[in-house]
């Protein structure tokens, strides 16, 4: 993204697994500076001292900042100077989210109103927010939360559009692949301590993409993305057991034990609503989805309505390409993660490539 050049960029939630992979595609180029705003005081030190040893030509690029975006002075005092925004802070985990949903909303969705009033106020030029599949019909607090976040998005990229100012657009993807709290560690610490794989429902299926996909789908949002945009990769799927069976292939066989689903999961996971679909743009790799940008006169509802209002089906991990195992199991092995633990598979019970 050579726009990026000499430009200053803020990751919300940057010390995630998002803004690590970030900062490995951007650390060297010819950015001036990237800010990492989180509330982890532990994970920012962990990032400091990682980019002082491993990139110390590079790492004064990296300024942090502790804040939370539930706090609005706080998120507005990282603003000055900002150029672009890539917006990944967020609670993620399903059944926290289900315990705890009033976090779930204070951080999603007035997190992010924070963030993009800050971001408009300051004459931010470009900011990507960060959604999940779990916003298609959402069943669960996560879900839901994110889906009024998309709906919050919308609405302030209206309010910035009409100002001429800042660009805010949306990206939404599936499972990211070994990413912080998911389920590919989780298999290998359970091999590794000599356990069975622990799976929910073996027929369940999951969208796969790498961090660096994550990346190159906020990066397409990036050069791409119009007010109100919404950005989708084709992405590809497994079932649950398949998944289970590749992580054994790699690390070894130690049984499986199926335990049943947890609080709102779905048996397939939508990254486009039949009524998305409709709209959807096809560009290749990706779909953008335009902002519905009917306003408040009614006439056009009860007098000028649609005919048409979705396509007959939506896209989800059931109907998407679908991996088996040995295709899912070179996918797996485009991580960082995987590629590290097979460093050291010696350490692992059975192990075998």
């Amino acid at each position: 993204m050579s726009s990026l050049n000499g430009a200053t960029l803020l990751i919300t939630g940057g010390t995630g697994s998002f803004g690590n992979t970030v900062l490995k595609h951007f650390l060297t180029t010819d950015i001036a500076q990237i800010r990492i705003f989180s509330r982890d005081e532990k994970k920012q030190d962990d990032m400091r001292h990682e980019l002082q040893a491993r990139y110390p030509d590079y790492a004064a690029k990296v300024k942090f900042y502790i804040g939370d975006v539930r706090d609005p002075r706080s998120i507005a005092d990282v603003m000055p100077g900002v150029d672009y925004i890539f917006h990944a802070a967020a609670l993620k985990q399903v059944p926290s989210c289900e315990f705890f949903p009033m976090q779930a909303v204070k951080t999603n969705i007035e997190g992010t109103d924070n963030m993009l009033h800050a971001a408009i106020e300051a004459g931010v030029k470009r900011v990507v927010c960060l959604s999940t599949d779990k916003a298609a019909y959402p069943i669960n607090a996560m879900g839901i939360s994110k889906a009024m976040m998309e709906h919050v998005i919308t609405a302030n990229a209206r309010v910035a559009a009409e100002r001429g100012d800042t660009v805010i657009c949306c990206t939404r993807y599936g499972n990211v692949m070994c990413s912080r709290g998911s389920v590919i560690p989780l298999f290998v610490d359970q091999i590794r301590a000599g356990d069975p794989i622990t799976v929910t429902n073996p027929d369940m299926t999951r969208f796969l993409m790498n961090l660096d996909e994550a990346v190159d789908l906020v990066g397409f949002a990036f050069e791409h993305g119009r007010p109100g945009d919404l950005f989708v990769q084709k992405a590809d799927a497994c079932t649950i057991g398949d998944l289970a069976k590749a992580v054994q292939q790699l690390f070894g066989d130690t049984g499986t034990r199926v335990i049943g689903t947890r609080h709102g999961e779905k048996l397939y996971e939508t990254l486009l609503t039949m009524e998305e679909r409709l709209r959807a743009e096809d560009m290749g790799q990706y779909f953008r989805v335009s902002s519905d940008n009917r306003d408040l006169n009614y006439d056009k509802y009860f007098i000028k309505g649609q005919v048409q209002t979705q396509a007959d089906e939506a896209y989800t991990s059931h109907n998407t390409v679908r991996l088996d195992v040995e295709a899912t199991v070179k996918k797996l092995l485009t991580t960082d993660y995987v590629k590290e633990q097979l460093e050291v598979g010696g350490e692992i019970p059975g192990f075998r490539l």
